[in-house]
């Protein structure tokens, strides 16, 4: 292929609309632009095991994705025993963070996934981008655990309130992004969806000017200024965008499919 591109996609918001869903028509778009030779990099802020079904939906059979905003890089080859390997885990220590948050949002419920891949939670906090369900467990726990991905929710809190919160908690040393409703996700220092995904461009060897991404959300603002060429999501905020080179239609106008079908000429 004279051109093979890097195209770096979200899912929920952009693959999948709000119900969870994908179109006939993106993942056909999608299934194509793999079948054209392009390098499909699924990049999410899913775990894992939510992000494989997704995979398996486009005929991704081998290949990358970027899980966890970036905590997780994942390998897709059917020879391999899984399916498929983690190649690189970036862990911190949730403790700092969670201390400072809660502080402030003593009525969040509080979630992380660990370095082996298991999401533990207060109050039973369960959510369908974990992939696996979630063991309930005390706040200490938290505390002296391994994270890779730390999740903050509360029903009544706005992602205003929650801006709020992580200015007077003064974080340090870590990532984070607020989603669309009162959620805070949270990584390491310096990783996002764009850390992870340069990694993989570089292990492809891709021209930077060759990678496209694709997405609608806050924690895509980096992964968007990232790419060679950043397509938005029609539904997406004002900050996100902003940070895009392009837009598209949106999620329920099949917008990814259009974005898709452009690239294949």
């Amino acid at each position: 292929m004279r051109q093979r591109r890097l195209v770096a996609l979200d899912v929920d918001g952009t693959l999948l609309d709000h119900d969870g869903h994908m179109s006939d028509a993106v993942r056909d778009a999608a299934g194509d632009v793999v079948a054209a030779g392009h390098h499909v990099v699924i990049a999410t802020g899913r775990s894992l095991h939510a992000t494989l079904p997704v995979i398996e939906r486009i005929g991704l059979a081998r290949g990358f994705a970027v899980c966890s905003n970036g905590g997780v890089t994942v390998r897709v080859d059917p020879d391999l025993p899984d399916g498929f390997e983690v190649v690189e885990r970036v862990t911190f220590d949730p403790a700092p963070a969670l201390a400072a948050l809660r502080a402030i949002l003593p009525n969040a419920t509080y979630a992380l996934e660990d370095d082996t891949g298991r999401f533990l939670s207060t109050e039973r906090f369960q959510d369908a981008s974990f992939g696996v369900e979630a063991q309930g467990v005390d706040f200490a726990r938290l505390l002296n655990t391994t994270a890779v991905r730390l999740v903050v929710y509360s029903a009544t809190s706005t992602p205003d309130d929650f801006a709020e919160a992580i200015t007077q908690a003064g974080l340090h040393g870590v990532a984070y992004s607020v989603g669309w409703t009162a959620w805070l996700d949270i990584a390491a220092q310096g990783t996002t969806k764009a850390s992870a995904l340069e990694q993989v461009r570089c292990r492809l060897d891709v021209d930077p000017a060759l990678t496209v991404a694709m997405g609608d959300g806050r924690n895509d603002i980096e992964m968007l200024g990232w790419a060679g060429h950043g397509v938005v999501m029609g539904q997406a905020p004002a900050e996100v965008v902003a940070a895009a080179d392009a837009i598209t239609g949106t999620v329920d106008e099949d917008g990814a499919a259009v974005a898709l079908r452009a690239l294949l000429g």
